[in-house]
């Protein structure tokens, strides 16, 4: 059977400090009852992989997918790296309360200790309240005594990196920087394949039971970037009706496409599967000539790697798709 678009059954995670802007904004058909905080849209995070919801391979899982149609689905040469396990996780995330302190270990720390990868991610703010914020990094190069210090006063903010955002903001926050996202905000995170996370400050915050979180800090103290960084946001620029480059490094690139007439694409040379998460409007995308799929606001699809050629026909005033692969 030959390869289509797939979209996958949203993977529904209940947090502390979820919110409802995944059901008023995004559309997302949250459970009732549930503080959702983050959608999974495609996981290959071993206990979540996503499932096919489209198609004739509705059912089928993500990792059966790869092993049926390996580079066919992936590209060859991210195949060849990385067998069966999907090297992206595309999350929704939904603050109504801020976040917990955290950082993730590199590559070579995750392996070593949980035999997984590390976390590099980004973050695409698709909706914030005025004023809101997030943490990357900190304000000033800091000591490791100074850093245990803060913690243990409960004064860790003081030497943390504000930044108040808005829509549009990108973030890129590599292995070891300290980050979180606060109140207010609602973004789209690309990130290696991982659920490591080391927590080192949760506001001393109890769960429904009354529990304070679990901490990390011994962990995070052999992984954790002390110094400060030049930039903290990622500067980009938009081409009306073209893709623009917002971040490209070894564990993906992401682009921005936002349009409002018919765009072609020739995707012959990436070598890659290819995910469109859709950001706001809603369009058609026209593959294999004459076969076509919809695609709109909140919704995520992953383009098989042998479809060379795309036509996206927008049906609003303004399309805007963040687009993601993996180019080794």
């Amino acid at each position: 059977m030959s390869l289509y678009p797939l979209k996958f059954e949203t993977i529904y995670k209940d947090k502390i400090w979820g919110g409802n802007k995944l059901k008023n904004l995004l559309n997302k058909d949250v459970p009732k009852n549930k503080k959702i905080g983050e959608t999974w849209e495609i996981s290959g995070v071993a206990g979540n992989i996503s499932i096919v919801k489209n198609g004739v391979f509705a059912g089928n899982s993500l990792q059966e997918m790869i092993e049926l149609y390996m580079g066919d689905l992936v590209g060859d040469i991210v195949y060849e790296k990385f067998g069966l396990e999907f090297p992206l996780l595309i999350k929704f995330i939904d603050a109504s309360d801020d976040l917990s302190i955290q950082v993730h270990p590199t590559d070579e720390i995750a392996f070593e200790r949980h035999n997984t990868f590390g976390k590099t991610e980004m973050w695409y703010v698709l909706e914030a309240d005025n004023n809101a914020q997030l943490i990357s990094g900190f304000n000033k190069d800091v000591s490791k005594q100074e850093y245990i210090s803060k913690l243990e006063n409960n004064k860790l903010a003081d030497i943390l990196n504000f930044e108040t955002v808005k829509k549009g903001d990108v973030f890129f926050i590599p292995s070891g920087r300290v980050h979180a996202i606060c109140k207010g905000i609602l973004l789209a995170e690309i990130q290696q394949t991982s659920d490591i996370t080391y927590r080192i400050y949760d506001w001393d915050r109890l769960d429904d039971n009354g529990n304070s979180r679990e901490l990390h800090t011994d962990l995070a103290l052999d992984v954790i970037d002390l110094k400060k960084h030049k930039n903290y946001k990622t500067e980009y620029s938009k081409k009306s009706n073209n893709t623009s480059e917002i971040i490209k490094n070894e564990y993906f690139t992401t682009n921005i496409l936002e349009f409002n007439s018919q765009i072609t694409k020739d995707i012959y040379n990436i070598d890659s599967f290819i995910i469109y998460i859709a950001t706001e409007g809603e369009t058609d995308i026209i593959y294999n000539k004459t076969e076509k799929i919809s695609l709109k606001t909140g919704e995520t699809i992953l383009i098989p790697a042998e479809l060379y050629e795309l036509t996206f026909i927008p049906h609003s005033p303004i399309c805007s798709l963040l687009e993601v692969y993996v180019q080794l």
